[in-house]
């Protein structure tokens, strides 16, 4: 398989797939659904470029779910005299879960992962992709990776950085990896080259792709 082809084709495709948001809803439903039951505290996400799904939304209500269900009892944050806090401040400094989204090492091409919430204070990080700025360091437990497209056993088409793998190589213990992208992504073709790592799960908007 032509990897430089198929990754331009599939982007080109997701700009212009004319049920996007559609599939981007179905997508934030298995996404809710596959996190029920599941203990983690803290997960890394992605902020969404060339027409990405955006697992940010799915994450929030995720974020929420701690405080309206029965797993936290919510105390009224404190905030200093004079000081404003956004919603989004509020529901993450109340709720026991942590969502992380990628910083960029560019020396040594890895990734660290900040806390996010809806109204997080954002710089561009060195490839012009927004990222949460002095925000607290956190280490995912569960970690959800972009997928360009994907193949059989659990492997990945990214943009060609290497930028997981090395992450994931690095990391320890290593956070469960879970894909996500759009139906039309699937790659029956791709072949797994010896530094890929294969994603423990992927979820598409028809439902759990891998495992099968």
């Amino acid at each position: 398989m032509d990897k430089l082809s198929a990754r331009k084709s599939l982007i080109e495709e997701r700009l212009n797939m004319p049920d996007r948001l559609e599939r981007a809803d179905l997508l934030q439903r298995v996404m809710r659904i596959w996190l029920v039951g599941r203990e983690d505290l803290v997960i890394g996400a992605y902020w969404p470029i060339k027409g990405e799904f955006d697992p940010l939304p799915a994450l929030y209500r995720w974020q929420e779910d701690a405080i309206l269900g029965e797993l936290f009892e919510p105390e009224t944050p404190v905030v200093p005299d004079g000081a404003t806090q956004t919603a989004g401040e509020g529901i993450a400094s109340r709720s026991p879960r942590r969502i992380g989204l990628p910083v960029v090492n560019k020396a040594h091409k890895t990734l660290t992962f900040h806390a996010w919430y809806p109204g997080c204070p954002m710089e561009e990080d060195a490839y012009g992709i927004p990222k949460p700025k002095d925000t607290e360091l956190v280490v995912p437990t569960l970690l959800f990776v972009p997928c360009v497209g994907y193949g059989p056993g659990g492997f990945r088409l990214g943009y060609g950085g290497g930028f997981y793998d090395r992450t994931l190589a690095a990391l320890t213990p290593r956070p469960l990896t879970v894909g996500l992208g759009y139906s039309h992504g699937w790659l029956p073709d791709l072949a797994a080259e010896p530094h890929d790592v294969p994603l423990d799960a992927i979820l598409n908007d028809k439902g759990v792709v891998w495992p099968v």
